[in-house]
């Protein structure tokens, strides 16, 4: 198996793999897709994770979530949302240390019960029952 990080994958994604960029940053589809349209926001400058972005760095990030946002609803009327994740640390998931930000579009009845969204990543935290109070 090929090491991802060695040369970094994101350090040399081919301009044809590149759907939109700005100064800072770029996007391209995922190779891996949790969803169809799903999409990495992935800065420029190699940096290991979303923690050690510059500021304008994080604003181009946030302008191209944006953008690419309203050409996947563009495309695809059944998207209904969006989830949007950053895997930080080999713990947390992270296996390319690029920082890249997935852009992941949901449409209804994808999964049986989306109730805790992001909070999936630890399955028994997923559901929950909202106290009164």
């Amino acid at each position: 198996m090929k090491d991802p990080n060695n040369p970094c994958l994101f350090c040399k994604t081919k301009n044809e793999d590149i759907i939109d960029e700005n100064e800072f940053a770029y996007a391209t589809f995922d190779s891996y897709p949790v969803s169809s349209l799903h999409c990495l926001i992935i800065p420029k400058r190699h940096v290991k994770d979303y923690f050690e972005l510059s500021e304008e760095e994080v604003t181009g990030c946030d302008q191209l979530i944006k953008k690419i946002k309203s050409r996947v609803e563009n495309d695809d009327e059944t998207v209904k949302g969006f989830n949007i994740g950053i895997n930080s640390g080999k713990v947390a998931g992270q296996s390319i240390m690029h920082c890249h930000i997935h852009l992941i579009p949901r449409r209804k009845g994808d999964v049986f019960n989306p109730q805790g969204g992001v909070r999936g990543v630890i399955p028994s935290k997923q559901h929950y029952i909202r106290k009164n109070k």
